[in-house]
């Protein structure tokens, strides 16, 4: 179980890999300081958000018991294909990274936490449908949180140092992946 929550960790992790390398590639600001402040912000949002939808999908369980498979199988295929076409989609605007005019502070970080809670959305659809079979939630959503931190901070330094052209093969990866867990959900509910 812990693999398949760590490899649901670092599937959710590559859209706020791929926000962080274009962070840092954009940052003027630089080094472990940034770093920091990115993967914080973003693995926060990650570890709150798949609590949130939990906790909504644990309200309507009863409902929809005879068919969770099929919902979580949908929910993790919808936000696994969403990150395929995202990522297809950027690659076809491939060329001159284009980091926009300079912010002040208070912009810097309403536009953080806009990318992080954006970056987590899909982690809250996975939440809901991971409401829908038996996991332990609270390690799960840590070691969600936990991943993404890593992730995030290594993206902004990565991206300050290569730009921001790897988060495309990231989310593609991540989505990939999140769309083989859901088949497992469901050939494990349907076969046994």
């Amino acid at each position: 179980m812990i693999a398949t929550s760590l490899a649901l960790a670092f599937s959710l992790s590559m859209d706020s890999f791929a926000a962080a390398l274009g962070r840092g590639a954009c940052s003027r600001r630089s080094g472990l300081p940034e770093a920091v402040r990115v993967g914080a912000a973003f693995g926060v949002c990650q570890f709150a958000m798949p609590l949130v939808g939990w906790g909504i999908g644990i309200a309507f369980a009863s409902l929809v018991e005879s068919v969770d498979h099929w919902i979580a199988f949908g929910l993790l295929l919808a936000v696994g294909g969403a990150m395929l076409r995202n990522a297809i989609m950027d690659g076809e605007d491939e060329g001159e990274e284009d980091c926009g005019p300079v912010r002040s502070v208070r912009a810097e970080w309403l536009a953080l936490l806009t990318t992080a809670v954006a970056t987590s959305i899909d982690a809250a659809a996975v939440g809901a449908g991971l409401a829908l079979v038996d996991v332990d939630m609270v390690t799960t959503s840590a070691l969600i949180g936990v991943v993404t931190f890593a992730v995030a901070f290594g993206g902004v330094l990565i991206g300050k140092a290569a730009g921001n052209h790897l988060g495309r093969w990231a989310e593609m990866a991540g989505g990939v992946v999140l769309i083989g867990l859901g088949a497992k959900i469901l050939l494990e509910h349907t076969l046994g």
